[in-house]
């Protein structure tokens, strides 16, 4: 079954990304997901497939944990 992926929502990802951030924004919802890292000063997009996106997401962040 897909995740419910939304504009806007926040995901932690598996892997850091060389920043130091896992947390990533998502941008773009689609057959590739489009996200935005949201490590300090970095704001890297990457897009990736669908699959590749589901098998690294840990988790999708609540809103009160989002940017925290």
């Amino acid at each position: 079954m897909p995740l419910d992926i939304r504009v806007g929502d926040v995901v932690q990802m598996r892997k850091q990304h060389p920043c130091g951030s896992d947390r990533w924004r998502v941008y773009r919802v689609g057959a590739d997901i489009g996200i935005q890292c949201l490590g300090e000063n970095c704001g890297r997009r990457v897009m990736l497939p669908r699959r590749k996106f589901e098998r690294m997401v840990r988790r999708v962040l609540p809103p009160d944990q989002a940017e925290g």
